[in-house]
Protein backbone atom coordinates (compact mmCIF):
# COMPACT_ATOMS: atom_id res chain seq x y z
CA UNK A 1 0.00 0.00 0.00
CA UNK A 2 2.85 2.36 0.91
CA UNK A 3 4.67 1.69 -2.38
CA UNK A 4 1.49 2.49 -4.35
CA UNK A 5 1.09 5.80 -2.53
CA UNK A 6 4.73 6.79 -3.17
CA UNK A 7 4.49 5.89 -6.85
CA UNK A 8 1.25 7.85 -7.18
CA UNK A 9 2.80 10.90 -5.49
CA UNK A 10 5.82 10.76 -7.78
CA UNK A 11 3.63 10.62 -10.88
CA UNK A 12 1.58 13.55 -9.65
CA UNK A 13 4.67 15.62 -8.93
CA UNK A 14 6.23 14.79 -12.29
CA UNK A 15 3.05 15.56 -14.15
CA UNK A 16 2.85 18.96 -12.46
CA UNK A 17 6.34 20.07 -13.45
CA UNK A 18 6.17 23.08 -15.74
CA UNK A 19 9.82 24.06 -15.42
CA UNK A 20 12.57 21.58 -16.17
CA UNK A 21 16.04 23.09 -15.62
CA UNK A 22 17.59 20.47 -17.89
CA UNK A 23 15.97 22.17 -20.89
CA UNK A 24 18.57 24.92 -20.62
CA UNK A 25 21.46 22.43 -20.47
CA UNK A 26 20.73 20.77 -23.80
CA UNK A 27 23.31 22.60 -25.92
CA UNK A 28 26.37 24.78 -25.49
CA UNK A 29 24.46 27.80 -26.77
CA UNK A 30 21.70 27.31 -24.20
CA UNK A 31 24.18 26.70 -21.39
CA UNK A 32 25.98 29.91 -22.27
CA UNK A 33 22.72 31.84 -22.27
CA UNK A 34 21.85 30.56 -18.79
CA UNK A 35 25.34 30.90 -17.33
CA UNK A 36 25.39 32.89 -14.09
CA UNK A 37 29.13 33.38 -13.68
CA UNK A 38 31.40 34.59 -16.47
CA UNK A 39 35.14 35.11 -16.32
CA UNK A 40 36.53 38.21 -18.05
CA UNK A 41 40.02 39.73 -18.27
CA UNK A 42 38.94 42.44 -15.83
CA UNK A 43 38.59 39.79 -13.11
CA UNK A 44 42.31 39.01 -13.01
CA UNK A 45 45.39 40.33 -11.26
CA UNK A 46 48.67 38.85 -12.50
CA UNK A 47 51.52 38.30 -9.99
CA UNK A 48 55.10 39.07 -11.02
CA UNK A 49 58.36 38.09 -9.33
CA UNK A 50 61.02 40.76 -9.83
CA UNK A 51 64.65 39.96 -9.11
CA UNK A 52 67.95 41.84 -9.08
CA UNK A 53 70.35 41.77 -12.02
CA UNK A 54 69.79 42.41 -15.71
CA UNK A 55 68.66 40.51 -18.79
CA UNK A 56 67.51 37.50 -16.82
CA UNK A 57 64.37 35.41 -16.89
CA UNK A 58 64.71 32.57 -14.42
CA UNK A 59 62.08 29.81 -14.66
CA UNK A 60 60.49 28.70 -11.39
CA UNK A 61 60.63 24.90 -11.36
CA UNK A 62 57.73 24.44 -8.95
CA UNK A 63 55.51 26.83 -10.93
CA UNK A 64 55.64 25.85 -14.62
CA UNK A 65 55.15 28.83 -16.90
CA UNK A 66 56.24 31.37 -14.27
CA UNK A 67 59.63 33.07 -14.01
CA UNK A 68 61.57 35.60 -12.01
CA UNK A 69 62.22 38.66 -14.18
CA UNK A 70 64.81 41.38 -13.91
CA UNK A 71 63.59 44.97 -14.11
CA UNK A 72 64.76 45.43 -17.69
CA UNK A 73 62.49 42.54 -18.74
CA UNK A 74 59.36 44.19 -17.35
CA UNK A 75 58.57 46.53 -20.22
CA UNK A 76 57.80 43.71 -22.63
CA UNK A 77 55.96 41.74 -19.95
CA UNK A 78 53.85 44.72 -18.93
CA UNK A 79 52.96 45.40 -22.55
CA UNK A 80 51.78 41.83 -23.05
CA UNK A 81 49.73 41.88 -19.85
CA UNK A 82 48.07 45.19 -20.74
CA UNK A 83 47.32 44.00 -24.29
CA UNK A 84 45.44 41.01 -22.87
CA UNK A 85 43.15 43.35 -20.93
CA UNK A 86 44.42 42.39 -17.47
CA UNK A 87 43.97 45.54 -15.38
CA UNK A 88 46.63 45.04 -12.71
CA UNK A 89 49.81 43.31 -11.65
CA UNK A 90 50.90 42.36 -8.13
CA UNK A 91 54.64 42.71 -7.50
CA UNK A 92 56.93 40.60 -5.32
CA UNK A 93 60.59 41.54 -4.95
CA UNK A 94 63.71 39.40 -4.69
CA UNK A 95 66.57 41.67 -3.60
CA UNK A 96 70.26 41.06 -4.09
CA UNK A 97 71.03 41.55 -0.41
CA UNK A 98 68.92 40.84 2.67
CA UNK A 99 69.34 42.18 6.19
CA UNK A 100 67.59 42.09 9.56
CA UNK A 101 65.10 44.84 8.70
CA UNK A 102 64.62 44.32 4.95
CA UNK A 103 66.11 47.64 3.91
CA UNK A 104 65.72 47.01 0.17
CA UNK A 105 61.94 47.18 0.66
CA UNK A 106 61.98 50.79 1.84
CA UNK A 107 64.79 52.03 -0.38
CA UNK A 108 63.78 54.33 -3.24
CA UNK A 109 66.28 52.37 -5.34
CA UNK A 110 65.03 48.97 -4.16
CA UNK A 111 64.03 46.29 -6.61
CA UNK A 112 60.29 46.99 -6.35
CA UNK A 113 60.41 50.81 -6.62
CA UNK A 114 62.55 50.35 -9.74
CA UNK A 115 60.08 47.79 -11.07
CA UNK A 116 57.13 50.10 -10.47
CA UNK A 117 58.79 52.91 -12.41
CA UNK A 118 59.63 50.57 -15.30
CA UNK A 119 56.09 49.24 -15.56
CA UNK A 120 54.52 52.68 -15.34
CA UNK A 121 56.76 53.91 -18.15
CA UNK A 122 55.99 50.92 -20.37
CA UNK A 123 52.27 50.53 -19.65
CA UNK A 124 50.89 53.63 -17.88
CA UNK A 125 47.31 52.34 -17.82
CA UNK A 126 48.27 49.16 -15.96
CA UNK A 127 47.49 49.35 -12.24
CA UNK A 128 50.48 48.40 -10.11
CA UNK A 129 49.83 46.71 -6.79
CA UNK A 130 52.78 46.43 -4.46
CA UNK A 131 52.75 43.51 -2.06
CA UNK A 132 53.75 45.01 1.26
CA UNK A 133 55.60 42.58 3.48
CA UNK A 134 59.19 41.93 4.56
CA UNK A 135 59.60 38.17 4.30
CA UNK A 136 61.36 38.43 0.92
CA UNK A 137 63.74 41.11 2.19
CA UNK A 138 64.83 39.98 5.67
CA UNK A 139 67.71 37.61 6.28
CA UNK A 140 65.56 35.63 8.73
CA UNK A 141 62.59 35.30 6.36
CA UNK A 142 59.93 36.63 8.71
CA UNK A 143 57.50 39.42 7.91
CA UNK A 144 59.02 42.20 9.99
CA UNK A 145 61.32 42.92 12.88
CA UNK A 146 61.93 39.99 15.20
CA UNK A 147 62.73 40.05 18.90
CA UNK A 148 66.50 39.76 19.02
CA UNK A 149 69.34 41.42 20.98
CA UNK A 150 71.35 41.58 17.76
CA UNK A 151 69.13 44.13 16.00
CA UNK A 152 68.47 46.61 18.80
CA UNK A 153 64.90 45.42 19.30
CA UNK A 154 64.82 43.10 22.25
CA UNK A 155 62.18 42.55 24.90
CA UNK A 156 63.27 39.89 27.42
CA UNK A 157 59.62 39.28 28.30
CA UNK A 158 58.99 37.97 24.77
CA UNK A 159 60.39 34.84 23.11
CA UNK A 160 63.42 35.15 20.89
CA UNK A 161 62.34 35.37 17.27
CA UNK A 162 58.88 36.71 18.12
CA UNK A 163 57.62 39.13 15.47
CA UNK A 164 57.44 42.60 17.02
CA UNK A 165 54.22 44.23 15.93
CA UNK A 166 54.65 47.99 16.39
CA UNK A 167 58.25 48.32 15.11
CA UNK A 168 57.12 46.36 12.05
CA UNK A 169 54.24 48.82 11.52
CA UNK A 170 56.74 51.68 11.32
CA UNK A 171 58.71 49.90 8.61
CA UNK A 172 55.53 49.05 6.69
CA UNK A 173 54.66 52.74 6.60
CA UNK A 174 58.14 53.70 5.43
CA UNK A 175 58.19 51.06 2.69
CA UNK A 176 54.67 51.97 1.55
CA UNK A 177 55.79 55.56 1.05
CA UNK A 178 58.80 54.44 -1.00
CA UNK A 179 56.56 52.38 -3.26
CA UNK A 180 53.98 55.17 -3.54
CA UNK A 181 56.71 57.64 -4.53
CA UNK A 182 57.69 55.23 -7.30
CA UNK A 183 54.12 55.25 -8.64
CA UNK A 184 52.30 52.32 -7.03
CA UNK A 185 48.53 52.58 -7.35
CA UNK A 186 47.72 50.15 -4.54
CA UNK A 187 49.64 49.00 -1.47
CA UNK A 188 48.76 45.44 -0.42
CA UNK A 189 49.85 44.59 3.14
CA UNK A 190 50.11 40.82 3.47
CA UNK A 191 51.78 40.07 6.80
CA UNK A 192 48.68 39.91 9.03
CA UNK A 193 50.31 42.43 11.37
CA UNK A 194 47.86 43.98 13.83
CA UNK A 195 46.98 47.51 12.72
CA UNK A 196 48.74 47.25 9.35
CA UNK A 197 45.92 48.85 7.38
CA UNK A 198 45.55 51.80 9.75
CA UNK A 199 49.32 52.30 9.93
CA UNK A 200 49.80 52.26 6.16
CA UNK A 201 46.73 54.42 5.54
CA UNK A 202 48.04 57.01 7.99
CA UNK A 203 51.54 56.99 6.49
CA UNK A 204 50.19 57.42 2.98
CA UNK A 205 47.81 60.22 3.95
CA UNK A 206 50.43 62.15 5.91
CA UNK A 207 52.96 61.63 3.13
CA UNK A 208 50.70 63.15 0.49
CA UNK A 209 49.47 59.91 -1.06
CA UNK A 210 45.85 59.87 0.02
CA UNK A 211 44.96 58.80 -3.54
CA UNK A 212 46.86 55.49 -3.19
CA UNK A 213 44.55 52.63 -2.24
CA UNK A 214 45.09 49.83 0.25
CA UNK A 215 44.23 46.25 -0.63
CA UNK A 216 44.52 44.23 2.55
CA UNK A 217 45.26 40.54 2.78
CA UNK A 218 42.52 40.64 5.38
CA UNK A 219 42.14 36.89 5.91
CA UNK A 220 45.42 35.16 5.19
CA UNK A 221 45.81 31.68 6.54
CA UNK A 222 49.03 29.98 7.65
CA UNK A 223 48.62 27.58 4.75
CA UNK A 224 50.79 24.79 3.38
CA UNK A 225 49.68 25.84 -0.09
CA UNK A 226 52.28 28.65 -0.20
CA UNK A 227 55.23 26.28 -0.69
CA UNK A 228 56.00 26.99 -4.36
CA UNK A 229 55.69 30.74 -3.76
CA UNK A 230 58.38 30.60 -1.09
CA UNK A 231 60.59 28.83 -3.60
CA UNK A 232 59.82 31.50 -6.20
CA UNK A 233 60.37 34.47 -3.91
CA UNK A 234 63.18 33.03 -1.76
CA UNK A 235 61.07 33.86 1.29
CA UNK A 236 60.94 30.71 3.42
CA UNK A 237 61.37 31.54 7.13
CA UNK A 238 64.84 30.81 8.46
CA UNK A 239 63.36 29.35 11.62
CA UNK A 240 59.93 28.38 12.87
CA UNK A 241 56.88 29.29 10.82
CA UNK A 242 54.41 32.14 10.44
CA UNK A 243 51.61 30.66 12.50
CA UNK A 244 52.19 33.28 15.22
CA UNK A 245 50.76 35.98 12.95
CA UNK A 246 48.85 34.28 10.12
CA UNK A 247 45.42 32.71 10.69
CA UNK A 248 44.89 29.14 11.84
CA UNK A 249 43.19 27.30 8.92
CA UNK A 250 40.76 25.83 11.45
CA UNK A 251 39.28 29.25 12.31
CA UNK A 252 36.33 30.87 10.55
CA UNK A 253 35.05 33.44 13.05
CA UNK A 254 38.54 34.82 13.61
CA UNK A 255 38.95 35.39 9.87
CA UNK A 256 35.73 37.38 9.69
CA UNK A 257 36.82 39.41 12.71
CA UNK A 258 40.12 40.23 10.98
CA UNK A 259 38.25 41.33 7.87
CA UNK A 260 35.93 43.56 9.91
CA UNK A 261 38.92 45.20 11.60
CA UNK A 262 40.52 46.00 8.25
CA UNK A 263 37.26 47.52 7.02
CA UNK A 264 37.18 49.75 10.11
CA UNK A 265 40.81 50.78 9.54
CA UNK A 266 40.15 52.01 6.01
CA UNK A 267 40.93 49.18 3.60
CA UNK A 268 39.72 49.85 0.06
CA UNK A 269 39.84 46.23 -1.15
CA UNK A 270 39.77 43.03 0.91
CA UNK A 271 41.53 39.77 0.09
CA UNK A 272 41.10 36.16 1.18
CA UNK A 273 44.08 33.80 0.80
CA UNK A 274 44.33 30.96 -0.20
CA UNK A 275 41.28 30.91 -2.46
CA UNK A 276 40.01 27.36 -2.99
CA UNK A 277 40.58 26.11 0.59
CA UNK A 278 38.80 29.26 1.86
CA UNK A 279 35.71 29.45 -0.33
CA UNK A 280 33.48 29.44 2.76
CA UNK A 281 35.29 32.52 4.10
CA UNK A 282 35.16 34.18 0.71
CA UNK A 283 31.43 33.62 0.40
CA UNK A 284 30.69 34.81 3.94
CA UNK A 285 32.83 37.91 3.40
CA UNK A 286 30.87 38.66 0.23
CA UNK A 287 27.63 38.44 2.21
CA UNK A 288 28.82 40.66 5.05
CA UNK A 289 30.98 43.34 3.47
CA UNK A 290 30.39 45.76 0.60
CA UNK A 291 33.99 46.50 -0.36
CA UNK A 292 35.54 44.95 -3.48
CA UNK A 293 36.68 41.44 -2.61
CA UNK A 294 39.74 39.68 -4.00
CA UNK A 295 40.86 36.07 -3.68
CA UNK A 296 44.36 34.74 -4.22
CA UNK A 297 44.60 31.44 -6.10
CA UNK A 298 47.96 30.68 -4.55
CA UNK A 299 51.05 28.92 -5.86
CA UNK A 300 50.12 25.55 -4.39
CA UNK A 301 46.73 25.59 -6.11
CA UNK A 302 48.41 26.52 -9.39
CA UNK A 303 51.16 23.91 -9.00
CA UNK A 304 48.73 21.10 -8.17
CA UNK A 305 46.67 21.72 -11.30
CA UNK A 306 49.81 21.96 -13.41
CA UNK A 307 51.23 18.74 -11.94
CA UNK A 308 48.00 16.79 -12.40
CA UNK A 309 47.73 18.00 -15.98
CA UNK A 310 51.30 16.94 -16.74
CA UNK A 311 50.46 13.47 -15.46
CA UNK A 312 47.41 13.35 -17.69
CA UNK A 313 45.05 13.19 -14.71
CA UNK A 314 43.36 16.54 -15.41
CA UNK A 315 42.75 18.70 -18.44
CA UNK A 316 44.80 21.83 -17.75
CA UNK A 317 42.52 24.34 -19.45
CA UNK A 318 39.24 22.94 -18.14
CA UNK A 319 40.43 22.42 -14.58
CA UNK A 320 42.03 25.86 -14.35
CA UNK A 321 38.97 27.63 -15.73
CA UNK A 322 36.63 25.63 -13.50
CA UNK A 323 38.62 26.52 -10.41
CA UNK A 324 38.66 30.21 -11.36
CA UNK A 325 34.94 30.18 -12.09
CA UNK A 326 34.23 28.64 -8.69
CA UNK A 327 36.28 31.34 -6.97
CA UNK A 328 34.29 34.04 -8.74
CA UNK A 329 31.01 32.21 -8.06
CA UNK A 330 31.85 32.18 -4.35
CA UNK A 331 31.99 35.97 -4.36
CA UNK A 332 35.35 37.22 -5.61
CA UNK A 333 35.33 40.43 -7.63
CA UNK A 334 39.04 40.03 -8.37
CA UNK A 335 41.24 36.94 -8.60
CA UNK A 336 44.99 36.97 -8.19
CA UNK A 337 46.14 34.05 -10.31
CA UNK A 338 49.19 32.78 -12.16
CA UNK A 339 46.77 31.44 -14.77
CA UNK A 340 45.62 34.95 -15.76
CA UNK A 341 47.34 35.18 -19.14
CA UNK A 342 46.51 31.61 -20.13
CA UNK A 343 42.93 31.94 -18.91
CA UNK A 344 42.29 34.91 -21.19
CA UNK A 345 43.68 33.02 -24.18
CA UNK A 346 41.56 29.99 -23.32
CA UNK A 347 38.50 32.21 -23.04
CA UNK A 348 39.16 33.53 -26.51
CA UNK A 349 40.49 36.89 -25.42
Amino acid sequence: MTEVKIESAQKTATAGLSVRPRRLRLSLALRRMARETELTPADFIYPLFVRYGSDRQVPIDSMPGCSQLTVDKLAAEAGEIAALGIPAVLLFGIPEHKDWHGSDNFSDDGVIPRAIRAIKEAAPALAVISDMCFCEYTDHGHCGIINSPENGHFDPALPLGYLLNDPTLELLGEASLAHARAGADIIAPSGMIDGMVAGIRSALDVGGFSHVAVMSYAAKYASVFYGPFRDASHSAPGFGDRAQYQLDPANRREALKEIALDVEQGADILMVKPAMPSLDILNEARRRFELPLAAYQVSGEYAMIQAAARQGWLDLEKSALESLTCIKRAGADLIVTYFAKDAIRWLGG
